[in-house]
């Protein structure tokens, strides 16, 4: 029998998901963003659970020839561009368009036009304020016309700092306001709106949006409570298994460190589950897990984790679930338990959990 951790992966929550973002952006087409391997969700479901994007955003060219293999005909943006320049012939190949944001890849672009045919598209990206990548507002137009005369469809892209956030500088607002006085009498699309703004700043949207976290059911404030009424669905459950239970007594201390100590007679329950398969080793006690029970009204019961978590396994308290034995099933994150409150416990944001599910976690497609 193999080890019992799983994580299901539900093409159906990406396609509901997915639903959502067309109902808050009607106007606006959709770039599903896809880093991270789908943000540790895999490539295989986010293809087949986002199929009806209007293209895939993602990082690495290589990833771009996978999509292309498994039959993904349309749009592909490459989020940072090409990190080379003899990957212009590729990338052309390929049929993918291009986040421009550096004066190195403009130089790229203008050396190669002439071997340009009118499959690249360049979205050129202003730095507004976020200051991580993009052309000055004061460089920008110059850039624009050079890539303009050199033969390429242009496109105007920002990003946004602080769209998951009130007040902090730079605003949405500000940066709007500095994106359009820049592309001003300029032609193009424009893509301005991440989840955040997507959620919480609809008149920010632009031409084409770029969902990314929100597509896999979790917050960009890496609070739940922020997205509970937006309607959108886990699309990852990771579950596992109780392996065996110990019997404690008052005082008992519980893993390494001895970090718990039992405070009366309890029972503890070992799952097999730990920092190996990339949950959260910081996850303080406390931190929810589901335990399944039929017996239970409501179909189970939070059993918090207590004691620090190890290479492969963690451990609950098993008080609320008198029912429980070993082959009990739990769900460390998921419907139940949503990621962004196992983060919240462990002093980072669900992003970081998802994307951190280690090779060694069997991955079922749902």
């Amino acid at each position: 029998m193999n080890r019992p951790i799983l994580a299901s992966i539900h093409t159906q929550a990406f396609q509901h998901n997915l639903n959502r973002v067309r109902e808050l952006a009607p106007e606006s087409k959709i770039w599903a963003v896809i880093k991270a391997r789908a943000y540790g969700h895999c490539f295989d479901a986010a293809l087949q659970g986002l199929a009806s994007t209007d293209g895939f955003a993602l990082l690495d060219i290589q990833d771009a020839v996978w999509l292309r293999e498994h039959g993904w005909q349309g749009r592909i943006l490459l989020l940072e561009g090409l990190f080379h320049e003899n990957e212009l012939d590729l990338a052309q190949e390929l049929h993918c368009d291009l986040v421009v944001h550096c004066e190195a890849q403009i130089e790229w672009l203008e050396r190669y036009a002439d071997k340009v045919h009118k499959s690249i598209s360049v979205f050129l990206k202003m730095n507004t304020g976020m200051n991580r990548l993009g052309l000055k507002p004061a460089a920008y137009r110059t850039a624009f016309h050079r890539l303009h005369a050199a033969g390429y469809r242009l496109h105007h892209m920002t990003h946004f700092a602080n769209a998951d956030q009130v007040d902090q500088l730079p605003t949405v607002g500000a940066q709007q306001e500095l994106f359009n006085q820049t592309i001003e009498g300029l032609e193009g699309p424009t893509s301005l709106a991440n989840s955040a703004a997507i959620l919480w700043h609809r008149n920010a949207l632009g031409d084409w949006v770029r969902p990314g976290i929100m597509l896999y059911g979790a917050s960009p404030t890496g609070f739940y409570t922020d997205i509970e009424h937006a309607n959108l669905r886990s699309v990852m459950q990771l579950h596992s298994e109780i392996i065996d239970i110990q019997d404690l007594q008052a005082g008992d201390r519980i893993g390494y460190g001895g970090r718990y100590e039992a405070p009366e007679a309890m029972r503890v329950g070992i799952v097999a589950c730990g920092y190996a398969d990339g949950y959260p080793r910081q996850a303080k006690d406390g931190t929810p897990v589901w335990l399944h029970d039929d017996s239970n009204t409501n179909g189970g019961v939070i059993c918090p984790i207590v004691g620090r978590v190890s290479m492969d396994m963690l451990t609950i308290d098993l008080r609320n679930a008198p029912n429980a034995k070993i082959g009990s099933v739990v769900e460390l994150w998921g419907d139940k338990v949503p990621v962004d409150q196992v983060a919240q416990f462990s002093d980072t944001i669900g992003y970081e959990l998802l994307c951190a599910v280690a090779p060694r976690v069997p991955v079922k497609i749902i």
